[in-house]
């Protein structure tokens, strides 16, 4: 379909589709049609194309001492040349950057979505293209719930207070760069049972609120 709106969307593993499990239990991915960027692929229909570039543990610019693929900002720009052409970019992180080992401020986590949104805007012609920049649109996670296990808890201990932070900055973020902005907060909470991922009812309300902003934005 050559004329279709082509959507990259990179995230973590809320992107990814993780099921939440029970602390020490492998999880699993849900299927596309459930995953967040399924259920907008379906609403928004024909004339649109979804990319998905979701990888569990993802972070908007820190770098993870247990994997090294995990620093978003080391990856986004090889994403986006091997996927142009692009219409808009959906950027959905932080959740990973609240965990204690970073020591990182909700300040320090925008700073991170900022590198983001300027790699983005450097992003045009590709490699031997001369495709445009992708418009920009930064969804700010929903806030942590209620974290279940001695290890998760340790993990993101202080997270959900700086997760609950990080919508206020990401919308001045995004005003102050000329980006689009959406708070997953305002449609969702994280309902998963493990505190940190979606439910398939999170999913389906994420993907569908997310198709109204992406439908006025293209």
């Amino acid at each position: 379909m050559p004329d279709s709106k082509r959507i990259l969307c990179f995230g973590d593993s809320l992107t990814w589709g993780w099921v939440p499990v029970a602390e020490g239990e492998l999880s699993r991915r849900y299927p596309f049609e459930e995953r967040w960027t399924g259920v907008m692929a379906g609403a928004l229909g024909d004339g649109y194309e979804i990319v998905e570039e979701g990888l569990s543990g993802r972070t908007t610019s820190a770098d993870d001492p247990l994997d090294p693929r995990l620093n978003g900002s080391r990856y986004l720009p090889s994403a986006l040349a091997s996927h142009l052409p692009l219409d808009l970019v959906v950027i959905m992180l932080g959740t990973n950057d609240t965990k204690a080992h970073f020591a990182r401020t909700p300040y320090d986590i925008a700073m991170g979505m900022a590198v983001l949104l300027s790699q983005a805007a450097q992003s045009a012609g590709g490699v031997g293209t001369g495709y445009p920049a992708p418009r920009a649109l930064v969804v700010a996670p929903p806030a942590l719930g209620e974290l279940t296990g001695p290890w998760r808890g340790e993990v993101f201990k202080g997270g959900k207070e700086k997760s609950a932070r990080l919508a206020v900055l990401y919308r001045a973020l995004a005003d102050a760069s000329g980006a689009a902005f959406a708070d997953a907060g305002e449609f969702i909470t994280t309902d998963g049972k493990d505190g940190v991922h979606f439910t398939p009812e999170n999913n389906e309300d994420l993907g569908r609120a997310l198709a109204g902003v992406v439908s006025s934005l293209l």
